[in-house]
């Protein structure tokens, strides 16, 4: 059987839906197979309404906020220098026009990518009266849990990384506060979003514990609001998230880091951010369901178009920690 080996993610192969697979095998959606005459709109509807239980789209959300676009879009990097220029020139003499200022951003040429899943379910499993919904949630956890990696994959290698040790004698918050000001300084603008790791926010907690002294007791219970009111930024999340990484191991998509950036919710294609994930929805939501009955068996496949684009470098830091 033919695979796909996801560059991002080589340790998860997805077959390829050639319509052989056995039941309750995901593989990954053929295009050719998405017939308008599939298209399921009260799974559809389903789609939209449907309430997360593990909460992966508002993480996925605040680490790469959406934004509406066509199939095919262009946006513009600014080039960050133009954004900080000043001049004492700016007077304009009797008779003569105002100074002429250029901005030179570069037009990115970019599209969406097509991506979505696939599950046969064989009609013996078929069991009450929402099976149906039942699969095309487990599809659209999947979807949502590839996007929120991809996103970290993305952010990871644009950043620049500090290793510090978070033990008795340091200050964990004194530690970010110092990237959040490396951060402003690279790219003048203060990142103003933080994703802690999971074994961050412990190693964290963990050296405040430790140390006998109120300021350390109190910073030891803040939770990530207060800690985002704290470092003076609009938001702290926690990623506690994970993966099946192979038969065995569950990892955890966010390790012993901490990350500082910059982005907005509800921006436009050109604003300025470090992360921006280019959505193009479809008549009546983000994802499209199509279901395809056979004799012994129903193909459910759950698609959508999205593109997460690092649209500027500067300013993303890292703080790798660890105990000792």
């Amino acid at each position: 059987m033919k695979t796909i080996i996801n560059p991002i993610f080589p340790a998860t192969p997805l077959a390829i839906d050639d319509g052989l697979q056995a039941p309750g095998v995901i593989c990954a959606a053929n295009e050719s197979r998405f017939n308008a005459a599939h298209l399921s709109e009260p799974l559809t509807a389903f789609t939209v309404g449907w309430q997360d239980p593990e909460n992966l789209k508002d993480l996925l959300d605040f680490i790469a906020p959406p934004v509406l676009v066509g199939r095919r879009f262009e946006f513009k990097k600014a080039v960050n220098a133009e954004s900080f220029l000043s001049e004492t020139d700016d007077v304009r003499a009797i008779g003569s026009a105002f100074k002429r200022v250029e901005y030179s951003g570069e037009t990115v040429n970019e599209k969406t990518l097509n991506k979505g899943l696939t599950i046969r379910v064989d009609h013996d499993e078929e069991v009450g009266s929402e099976w149906q919904e039942r699969y095309v949630q487990l599809l659209l956890q999947r979807l949502f849990r590839n996007e929120v990696r991809r996103a970290m994959t993305a952010l990871d290698g644009a950043d620049t990384n500090l290793a510090k040790v978070w033990d008795a004698t340091s200050n964990p918050d004194a530690d970010a506060r110092a990237s959040l000001i490396l951060g402003t300084n690279a790219s003048g603008v203060r990142p103003n979003r933080a994703l802690y790791g999971e074994g961050a926010w412990d190693l964290r907690a963990d050296a405040f514990d430790v140390q006998n002294n109120a300021g350390a007791f109190r910073s030891a219970g803040l939770t990530p609001d207060e800690l985002a009111r704290k470092l003076f930024i609009d938001g702290v999340k926690v990623v506690s998230a994970r993966y099946q990484s192979s038969s065995s191991v569950k990892s955890r998509i966010l390790g012993d880091q901490v990350f500082l950036y910059y982005a907005l919710n509800g921006q436009m294609k050109d604003e300025p951010s470090n992360i921006k994930r280019f959505v193009t929805p479809a008549e009546d939501g983000l994802f499209r369901v199509f279901v395809e009955d056979h004799s012994k068996f129903t193909d459910i496949s759950v698609e959508h178009y999205s593109n997460v684009v690092i649209t500027s470098s500067l300013g993303i830091r890292k703080i790798t920690v660890s105990a000792s």
